[in-house]
């Protein structure tokens, strides 16, 4: 017999599966969940430090890069004073503490604004070294940390000048919300910087002194413990192919604190794009988000369903095979040694004839074959005999019992059993990490778009009166290449003539809308929304420089794992911008959130807020919107971003249970449906067949050749009618010979 053919491989493959299942769902449906802290949550914190971490770095390199920046397009421009260079450099940008201008030959410091910049730990003798002008970190005697930019002034003819920033290492614009702290670890676990813990003297009773010192000493240990796990390989760090953050980043469990948990995520500063390495990266830093999470000691799954749909299986899977044990299997091998016996000569005994169906119709073939065999006529043998009543149930009618009894088993863990829809609790904390980061989300896309108006205020401003068209090509040309979050850059004139331009074709010269706003959106009514920056050229008669916004480069900062769908609306709650498609301008899908839109802007005194809520019509659903609140032009937009996301698709043990509780379902069908069809395959079809050509060849057909299909028993026992087919031929072809009369005697001729 074949291996893989015949009727015992299935139904023996069939009983291991569903042993096997019946074991899995015991174990995997009645595993108890003892953490405390659903991995949900866990996630979600690792998420809350990504955030961090990108945050941090896109800071330290817009620091950089402004810096940089700015002093080429000084050094390209006419000498000017330290106090003017830094003059500009605090109108144009707020984001240094401090900034400074160092003559480099003598080291003598020409012009200071703003905090004191630690010059003394800069030493100008190596700046002309490989890697002299890379940012470092400076550790003040106060035990705060800055971080030191650099960049050159330099003028035919004048002395060479060190223009230096200082800036301290705070998490711009991320909404920490109650309980959370969040810190910057160097390589060594050591906490360069800190929010959301108070300081000591801040607090009047010694319990909160207390509790404030254990917070600080889980957050230390939570640094120390982040530092070791950022120093391996970001790709050894996750599952091949899980992509997601390109550092490394994960969750920590810590002990008990004020009777909750502490949890924490991590991440390490990485460059966005895979293989690059940003110099915010090169320095080797970690974040560190702690919050303290209350515990559920209630919340377990129950055992007992595990091993209820376990036992279940088995009674069920135990059925079923007896079933095709004995309805299906037997009769077929009876069948099998019947037809061998009766094609080795074994006449003597009478075949057994199975009860049902088609094994029923070839067992009563062979027995007319038997008996004409022993001599009798095809017609003597009777018609060929169909069963009826139960006798005609066929083994495809058996196989559906079976199956029916095994779906029944997996129909109610799909779609009935361990519905989480209307009992799935929702940590509060998921809600509330859902408005902080769409909140921080938020004040990202503003500073972006607020970072990219100042931009274009620098450059403006210091291409002055040079208006010469090959000058404000290059200029233009180099701060396209060095900043990818436009399109277009272009300079028009106070009638609307474009005087240089760079990028793709401009949107706002065809709409013949020039205005003095510095951020407007366009485009209403069309296909793509246009964000638009302008900034007015000092001393050009209403000649302005323009910039518009590409909104991919919104898109990627709306593009952040575990928040959902993200969009950014205007005013009118119109789409912009989001992480996964969308058309431009349509509204948001539901009331519900055009709602939530309209409460997070509601002015509380003069500020706008966050809000977020949990939705449980249609399924559970999370959800936040966040309107643009700070200064800069952006604010005046009215934007908001919103969130939302199935609870369903978090890991949130109820939910975990109800899709353990429908992974066990589908398996069970698909070892039925497997099994089951590739019986239906090599026996049920074949038999059928075999079952009309028995009668046939019962019936007096001695021509049709009969060929085996398969190497298994419905083989074998076609094998066997074709050498009683071949038996029979040859009765048929001596029978005359033995029936016919003698002949006359032959005459005799004699010779004349």
């Amino acid at each position: 017999m074949s291996l893989l053919g015949g009727i015992r491989p299935p139904i023996a493959v069939l009983s291991a599966l569903l042993l096997a299942l019946a074991g899995i769902t015991a174990l995997v449906l009645g595993r108890v969940d003892h953490a405390g802290v659903p991995k949900a949550v866990l996630t979600s914190q690792q998420h809350f430090a990504e955030d961090g971490a990108i945050a941090l770095r896109a800071s330290i390199d817009e620091s950089v890069t402004d810096l940089t920046r700015s002093a080429a397009l000084f050094s390209a421009g006419q000498p000017v004073t330290g106090d003017a260079v830094l003059d500009k450099l605090g109108t144009t940008y707020q984001k240094w503490t401090g900034t400074a201008v160092v003559e480099i030959r003598t080291g003598k410091l020409v012009a200071a604004r703003g905090e004191t910049v630690p010059l003394t730990s800069v030493n100008t003798s190596t700046l002309g070294d490989e890697g002299g002008l890379a940012p470092r970190m400076v550790r003040l005697k106060n035990g705060e940390t800055r971080l030191l930019s650099f960049a050159l002034l330099s003028w035919p003819g004048k002395p060479q000048l060190l223009l230096v920033a200082s800036n301290n290492l705070k998490f711009p614009g991320i909404s920490l919300g109650q309980f959370r702290s969040i810190a910057v670890a160097d390589p060594d676990g050591a906490i360069l910087s800190s929010d959301g813990i108070p300081e000591p003297e801040q607090v009047r009773t010694s319990t909160d002194r207390k509790d404030i010192a254990a917070s600080r000493k889980q957050l230390k240990s939570f640094a120390q413990l982040a530092a070791r796990k950022a120093r391996q390989d970001p790709r050894s760090s996750k599952e091949p192919g899980s992509g997601g953050y390109q550092g490394v980043s994960g969750s920590l469990i810590g002990g008990h604190l004020l009777g909750d948990r502490s949890v924490a995520g991590y991440a390490t500063l990485a460059a966005a794009d895979p293989g690059e390495v940003s110099t915010a990266s090169g320095l080797g830093l970690s974040v560190v988000a702690m919050v303290e999470v209350t515990e559920d000691p209630t919340r377990a799954d129950s055992p007992v369903i595990g091993l209820l749909a376990g036992g279940a299986l088995l009674v069920v899977g135990g059925i079923a095979v007896a079933v095709l044990l004995g309805t299906v299997q037997r009769p077929l091998i009876r069948l099998f040694l019947e037809s061998r016996r009766l094609s080795r000569g074994d006449l003597t005994r009478p075949v057994t004839v199975p009860g049902y169906g088609e094994a029923h119709r070839v067992g009563n073939a062979l027995e007319r074959l038997r008996r004409q065999l022993l001599g009798e006529s095809a017609e003597a043998t009777g018609p060929a005999h169909h069963p009826r009543g139960l006798r005609r149930v066929g083994t495809r009618a058996l196989l559906v019992v079976a199956a029916v009894l095994l779906l029944a088993w997996s129909a109610p863990l799909m779609l009935l059993l361990n519905r989480a829809d209307g009992t799935a609790v929702v940590p509060q904390q998921l809600v509330s990490d859902q408005r902080e980061r769409t909140d921080t989300l938020s004040d990202r896309v503003r500073r972006a778009l607020n970072e990219g108006s100042a931009d274009l205020q620098s450059v403006a401003s210091l291409i002055g009166n040079r208006t010469e068209a090959g000058t404000m090509d290059g200029v233009l040309r180099r701060t396209l290449d060095e900043n990818r979050r436009y399109r277009s850059l272009y300079v028009v004139n106070s009638s609307g003539e474009v005087l240089a331009r760079e990028g793709k074709d401009p949107k706002l010269i065809r709409s013949k809308r020039v205005s003095a706003t510095p951020l407007r959106l366009l485009g209403h009514g069309g296909k793509e929304p246009v964000v638009v920056a302008t900034a007015e050229i000092p001393g050009g008669d209403g000649t302005q420089l323009v910039g518009e916004f590409r909104i991919e480069f919104l898109n990627a900062l709306l593009t952040r794992p575990g928040m959902g769908v993200v969009r950014l609306v205007d005013h009118e709650d119109e789409v912009i911008a989001g992480n996964t498609g969308f058309l431009a301008f349509q509204s948001l899908p539901d009331d519900h959130l055009k709602d939530l839109v309209a409460a997070s802007t509601q002015r509380l005194g003069k500020k706008a807020r966050a809000n977020g809520v949990l939705y449980r019509e249609h399924g559970v659903r999370i959800a936040a919107a966040a309107p643009f609140a700070g200064s800069g032009p952006a604010d005046s937009l009215g934007w908001s971003v919103v969130s939302w996301q199935q609870a369903g698709r978090l890991a949130i043990p109820e939910y975990e249970s109800q899709n353990r509780t429908v992974l066990a379902g589908l398996l069970g069908a698909a070892a039925a449906v497997a099994c089951l069809g590739w019986m239906h395959i090599v026996v049920a079809r074949p038999l059928r067949t075999l079952a009309d050509r028995a009668e046939a060849l019962a019936d007096g057909d001695r021509k049709t050749v009969l060929f085996p299909q398969h190497h298994d028993e419905v083989g074998a026992v076609t094998r066997s009618l074709e050498l009683i087919r071949q038996q029979l031929q040859d009765q048929r072809r001596q029978q005359p010979r033995r029936t016919s009369p003698p002949s006359s005697a032959p005459q005799q001729y004699t010779r004349n």
